[in-house]
């Protein structure tokens, strides 16, 4: 009997232990986000811009969804140094038509470098300007069109959910370089 109640007081405590340590964030993680509590969302809304151009090629465009933010990176062939990031409307590169976006918020991405290399040929030309990219199912993305590409710099347009923290940086990466803009799902 005492063999039985010890047994089962032991298998109690290593239950309620291996809970305690599953709750737990993950080695390495943030606290918050890995915890399935609030995520850090003390980036703001406002611009964030660097002014340097660059003949940096814009070679793609992508995004993927994250436990806190959606994100979209501009790939590049070449050292990105400038751009310009902002809530506001989108116009096309070269003619200044507006771009409508889903989405209660337009996020204009302006990437200092072009869409074509020196001899004027579409390093980056999407099937569709529009739906440059395939953002169905994101918590805060609602659409990614490609504004076009005109005198050395670049547009995209990143309809979201509402105007919402955003941060911009760029990583080097061997032979490039890639521009990366998260947005928050919540404030």
């Amino acid at each position: 009997m005492k063999a039985r109640l010890a047994a089962a007081t032991c298998a109690a405590a290593l239950t309620v232990a291996g809970g305690a340590l599953a709750s737990a964030p993950a080695q390495g993680s943030t606290g918050a986000a890995a915890a399935g509590t609030a995520c850090a969302t003390d980036w703001g809304s406002g611009a964030k811009s660097a002014p340097t151009m660059s003949w940096s090629q814009i070679t793609n465009a992508r995004a993927g969804r994250h436990a806190c933010y959606d994100r979209f990176v501009v790939d590049l062939r070449g050292t990105l140094r400038g751009y310009d990031v902002r809530y506001a409307p989108v116009y096309t590169e070269g003619q200044g038509k507006r771009v409508w976006l889903k989405g209660g918020a337009d996020l204009r991405v302006i990437v200092r470098g072009p869409a074509y290399d020196s001899r004027g040929r579409a390093t980056y030309n999407p099937r569709s300007k529009l739906n440059a990219v395939d953002v169905t199912g994101f918590r805060t993305f609602r659409q990614i069109a490609f504004a076009g590409s005109f005198e050395g710099q670049s547009t995209f347009g990143v309809g979201t959910r509402a105007r919402l923290p955003m941060r911009v940086f760029i990583i080097k990466t061997t032979g490039g370089s890639r521009l990366v803009v998260d947005v928050a799902h919540t404030w």
